[in-house]
């Protein structure tokens, strides 16, 4: 009988280790301005969420290892997390914790996954959302993707107004309009991510025409919708601004 239970546990020690490979291609840093800007804005352990075009996991410094394995894959393959390390000037680590980052999935908007802490198969400690899986006979963690809304300019709730241009990467977009007497050189515009420039605005109530520049053209706002004239009859983009903050 001894010897029938430990055929059973070996069986099953050999089929995980076969089952579930390890994911080495996703431990290479990928080198895209997208993904380091993801990386950078993670400030701690916070609930899965979406960031652009990636999905960002964290997990708390306190395992070995930390990965993290899907259904979309069927489980068969584990994604291991990277450790990051907060120092202040001296050098000193101030704050550590586990994450990663991976493309947001095609066609997929819904997905389960499930941990494994230390060679542990475990739900997310972070992820409330979470059901028993009848199929798998486990916990398994859930998490929906919002569908990915296209940036655009709009009025913020802080009483600030949010410009919006989609441009060709690497460029130094300004903006002038009513609100700078048409003067383009007092604002210019941040490149978030490559292609897309934002700069917030405190404007008051009020209807505003203005345009975007780069060298000595203007073009319009194609976030936007709603166009105007300027003095001189060119078609300019045009925003209503109802500051919700007050």
């Amino acid at each position: 009988m001894k010897k029938f239970i430990f055929a059973i546990l070996f069986s099953s020690l050999v089929f995980s280790q076969a089952a579930f490979a390890k994911d080495t291609s996703a431990e290479k840093p990928k080198d895209t301005y997208e993904y380091e800007t993801v990386i950078n804005e993670i400030k701690g352990v916070s609930k899965p969420y979406l960031s652009g075009d990636y999905l960002v996991f964290t997990a708390k410094n306190d395992a070995r290892t930390v990965g993290i394995a899907f259904d979309f894959e069927n489980y068969n393959k584990i994604h291991y997390f990277h450790l990051h390390k907060t120092r202040d000037f001296e050098g000193t680590v101030t704050d550590s914790w586990f994450f990663y980052v991976i493309e947001r999935p095609k066609k997929i908007n819904e997905f389960s996954y499930r941990l494994i802490i230390d060679g542990l198969w475990t739900t997310d400690p972070v992820n409330s959302e979470r059901y028993f899986s009848n199929e798998e006979g486990v916990y398994l963690s859930y998490m929906k993707i919002p569908y990915a809304t296209p940036p655009a300019t709009e009025t913020l709730d802080n009483g600030y107004t949010r410009f919006v241009c989609i441009s060709e990467p690497g460029q130094k977009i300004r903006i002038g309009g009513t609100f700078s007497n048409w003067d383009s050189w007092i604002y210019e515009m941040k490149e978030i991510l490559p292609g897309q420039y934002e700069i917030e605005l405190p404007l008051p109530d009020g209807t505003y025409y203005y345009a975007y520049y780069t060298g000595i053209k203007s073009f319009i706002d194609t976030t936007n919708p709603l166009k105007g004239y300027s003095k001189d009859g060119k078609i300019v983009s045009c925003i209503n601004v109802t500051n919700k903050a007050y």
